[in-house]
C-alpha cells in the first residue's frame, strides 16, 4: 500500500498524524495537520494506496460514504475520493513527516500496517496523532488535552505537559487502534485529544440549537505548544495565537447577539455557569524556564548554599 517518492534523511524524525475521522471535533484531526502542511510548505513524499479500506456505499443510505462527484454542464469536473498522503518538512537535523488521511471503513489491520511500515521505512523516532471531541466547556479558556501512549516509560515525560490521561472505554477511533498496535511493537506513540467547546442551547429552549467551534484554533494552539515543548520543535505559532484570539472574540460577540435577540435564554448566565465550574489546566513551559533561570542566579549568588 505504501508508495514512496522521496525518502528524507533527518537525524531525528517524528510523524504527526491526523485523519478526516469520527474524532475530529474542532477539525483538530483533519484541519491541524493540513494547516501545518500549508504553513511549512511541506512537500509530499508518499501516499497510501488504500482503496481496499473504503466502502463505496451502504445499502439503505443515500450518500453516507459515497465519493463526491461534481459535474459542470454535464462534464465530470472533479471526484473526491479518500486520500492518504505523507508530507515532509524540516532539515537534516530535525524533520517531521505529516500524515493526513481518511479514517478507513474496513481492512483496518492492513491500513495500520501500512502506516507503521512508513514509520519504519523512514526511521521515525515517535508517532504523534491529533484528535478532538466535543464537550460543554468554556470557549475562552485553555482546552483540556487528554493523552494516550504506547509505552509506560512515556508517562513521566507527558506528566510535565499539563495533560489528563484517558480512561475512555468504548468504540475505537483509528488513533486508538494505532496506539495499541504501537504498544505491541514497542514503538513510541502519543495521541493528543483536545476537548472542543460546544454550547447546547437546546437545554435552554425548544430551538434545538447549539454553538460549536468548527475550526478550534485555540485547541490547535494548545496542542502545538505541547508538541513544540515535547519534541524541542520550533513551529511558528504566532498566526495560531492571532486566530485563537479572533475566535474567542467572535464567540463573545455571538453570545452577546443571542442574548440581545433571545434574552429569555439567559445565555450569558449559562456561559458564566460553565466557566465557574471549569477547572483550567494551563500549560506554561516558560514558567519553568524562568524558574530554572532564577534558581541558577540564586545559586551563583550563594555558592555555599
Amino acid at each position: 500500500m505504501l508508495k514512496i517518492t522521496e525518502n528524507p534523511k533527518s537525524k531525528t524524525l517524528y510523524m504527526l498524524c491526523g485523519w478526516r475521522q469520527w474524532a475530529d471535533a474542532g477539525s483538530v484531526s483533519s484541519g491541524l495537520p493540513d494547516y501545518l502542511i500549508q504553513e511549512t510548505n511541506a512537500r509530499r513524499i508518499a501516499t497510501l494506496d488504500a482503496d481496499q479500506c473504503y466502502l463505496f456505499q451502504i445499502p439503505g443510505t443515500h450518500s453516507l460514504v459515497r465519493p463526491v462527484i461534481h459535474f459542470d454542464d454535464g462534464y465530470p469536473k472533479s471526484l473526491e475520493t479518500p486520500k492518504n498522503e505523507l508530507f515532509f518538512t524540516g532539515d537534516d537535523e530535525l524533520g517531521f513527516i505529516i500524515f493526513l488521511g481518511d479514517e478507513p471503513h474496513l481492512n483496518i489491520q492492513a491500513y495500520v500496517d501500512a502506516i507503521l511500515e512508513a514509520a519504519t521505512t523512514f526511521g521515525v523516532n515517535r508517532i504523534l496523532s491529533f484528535a478532538g471531541v466535543y464537550g460543554e466547556l468554556p470557549h475562552n479558556k485553555e482546552r483540556i488535552i487528554s493523552a494516550i501512549y504506547s509505552q509506560r516509560k512515556l508517562k513521566p515525560e507527558l506528566q510535565d505537559l499539563a495533560l489528563k490521561f484517558s480512561d475512555y472505554h468504548g468504540g475505537a477511533s483509528i488513533g486508538s487502534v494505532l496506539c495499541r498496535r504501537s504498544a505491541e511493537e514497542d514503538r513510541e506513540y502519543v495521541g493528543l485529544y483536545a476537548f472542543v467547546p460546544t454550547y447546547e442551547l437546546s437545554n435552554l429552549s425548544q430551538l434545538g440549537n447549539a454553538i460549536r467551534v468548527e475550526d478550534d484554533y485555540t485547541a490547535w494552539l494548545n496542542i502545538m505548544r505541547r508538541v513544540n515543548h515535547m519534541l524541542t520543535a520550533t513551529f511558528d505559532l504566532s498566526d495560531l495565537e492571532q486566530r485563537s484570539e479572533a475566535l474567542i472574540k467572535t464567540i463573545d460577540e455571538k453570545v452577546i447577539e443571542i442574548d440581545r435577540l433571545a434574552p429569555q435564554l439567559n445565555i450569558k448566565q449559562y456561559v458564566a455557569g460553565i466557566e465557574d465550574e471549569f477547572e483550567e489546566l494551563p500549560f506554561n513551559p516558560l514558567a519553568d524556564v524562568w524558574e530554572d533561570a532564577l534558581r541558577n542566579i540564586l545559586d551563583e549568588d550563594n555558592p555555599d548554599s
